[in-house]
């Protein structure tokens, strides 16, 4: 692991208790690059691979970002059970989550749950990625009802694998999609209207005087 990171955790099918035989292990993680390179006219990357397989990384910048901006992969990288990398920074981001939560996530997660049934053909369904759809709309739910994305997805199951096994039919699994698509535009939700960023802006800028030459241990 390289030692920018500041948190690395599982998510994907492991994480939300969907995993099969032939499942990948998928990790996402925030890194911080050193404040220094900041001040050269070509900027440090936003996201980096590797180097495990399926691993994908955000520096930390971007990844406040995109989670100030409700985006469904990053707010619950900061609510999954299964961490493996956590330093003090990184647990510092960790209890800032709930600084970037806001109603936004009404139009996030309902977006990407729609951009996900435009890329699925009725004809020839991909029906794990049909899974995942319904899934990405029960973790909103749950998110703006209950003001955390839900993660584990044990309580659903058996019925979204056999979602993903294909014994659901095309109509059946786009009668789920519409109720709960319904319900996600019909919920008040327990979220506030804007999300702190203040706070957020707080821990960003302590990370970076904590990355100056000759500040970091």
């Amino acid at each position: 692991m390289d030692d920018d990171v500041i948190l690395s955790v599982v998510v994907g099918s492991r994480a939300y208790e969907l995993d099969t035989g032939d499942s990948d292990t998928d990790r996402r993680g925030v890194f911080v690059a050193p404040t220094s390179a900041f001040w050269r006219l070509d900027k440090p990357a936003t996201h980096r691979d590797g180097p495990l397989p399926e691993q994908f990384s955000w520096e930390v910048e971007r990844f406040c970002g995109l989670a100030l901006d409700a985006n469904p992969t990053v707010l619950e990288c900061l609510w999954s059970p299964l961490v493996e990398v956590i330093t003090p920074a990184g647990q510092r981001l960790r209890d800032l989550r709930g600084a970037f939560l806001s109603q936004r996530a009404h139009r996030s997660f309902a977006g990407y749950a729609e951009s996900q049934l435009r890329r699925l053909d009725p004809e020839r369904p991909n029906w794990k990625q049909a899974m995942h759809m319904l899934r990405l709309l029960l973790s909103g739910l749950h998110l703006l009802r209950h003001g955390e994305p839900l993660v584990s997805m044990a309580e659903h199951r058996e019925r979204l694998l056999a979602v993903r096994r294909g014994e659901v039919s095309w109509d059946a699994m786009l009668a789920w999609r519409a109720a709960l698509s319904a319900e996600l535009a019909g919920e008040p939700g327990v979220l506030p209207e804007w999300p702190d960023r203040g706070r957020v802006e707080d821990f960003l800028v302590g990370v970076r005087q904590e990355n100056l030459p000759g500040c970091r241990p």
